[in-house]
């Protein structure tokens, strides 16, 4: 894994572990995708939401058009309209007229299938979403959407029963439990791989509680720690210093 692939720290060595959830998340995406539907990704933030499907995606490319959107802040359809002109490359400047605007839009995406990804869409509203459902809706268009975010997002879609109506698949991401955490973290990253299960366990009850995205902040801190004390593996002592750095 290179860092541009890694979203939460610069994590020399770090691996994809293929949990569960990622493997779900696969064959759910490409179920989607094949049938040129919707689908909803949520859970709580560090889930490793945003890796597996980045992920998965990256398998069925080039072959698949994937574009991917990301929204910072609760965006209006005419947002949403501009960062889909950006997102599909289009030429010329954007259209002022609305009406205009969902012409180009749908012309552009009737010229071949794609994806988008939607990211952080916890950030969409009613009327974000509805316009999506708009492109989606048009027979011309080719589009599997593939929504992912916090849980905001699953309840906005759920309170819209046109929107909810179309999701063909609903993949919920939780915590990492106990005995997946023994199975994934030392195929994560080499600081674990010849860890004792006992220090893991103690790790991830003190600090980690089965967020991957702990667990990369914590595997960096320990990393720091090994190094400096030149210590062979981890240990609890080690450990309880990585901890306070995460307080």
């Amino acid at each position: 894994m290179t860092a541009a692939t890694y979203q939460y720290v610069d994590l020399p060595d770090a691996s994809v572990v293929t949990t569960r959830a990622l493997l779900t998340a696969r064959e759910n995406i490409t179920d989607t995708v094949a049938a040129r539907a919707m689908m909803c990704i949520h859970g709580g933030a560090g889930f490793g939401k945003t890796l597996a499907v980045n992920t998965c995606l990256r398998g069925l490319e080039p072959g698949e058009d994937v574009r991917k959107i990301t929204f910072r802040a609760r965006p209006t359809a005419r947002a949403v309209r501009y960062e889909l002109f950006t997102a599909l490359d289009l030429a010329g400047e954007p259209p002022r007229h609305p009406s205009e605007f969902d012409r180009l839009l749908k012309t552009a995406l009737a010229e071949r299938p794609r994806t988008f990804l939607v990211d952080e869409a916890q950030w969409l509203n009613g009327e974000a979403f509805e316009y999506f459902r708009y492109l989606w809706d048009e027979p011309s268009t080719q589009l599997a959407i593939i929504f992912v975010g916090g849980e905001g997002c699953h309840t906005v879609l759920r309170r819209e029963p046109m929107l909810s109506s179309r999701i063909f698949i609903w993949q919920h991401f939780t915590r990492l439990t106990p005995s997946e955490v023994l199975e994934a973290i030392p195929l994560f990253h080499p600081v674990w791989a010849d860890a004792d299960p006992d220090d893991i366990t103690f790790a991830d009850s003190h600090a980690a509680h089965g967020n991957f995205r702990a667990w990369a902040q914590l595997t960096a801190h320990t990393r720091t720690a090994l190094a400096r004390t030149g210590r062979p593996r981890v240990d609890q002592e080690l450990l309880r210093w990585a901890f306070s750095r995460l307080a």
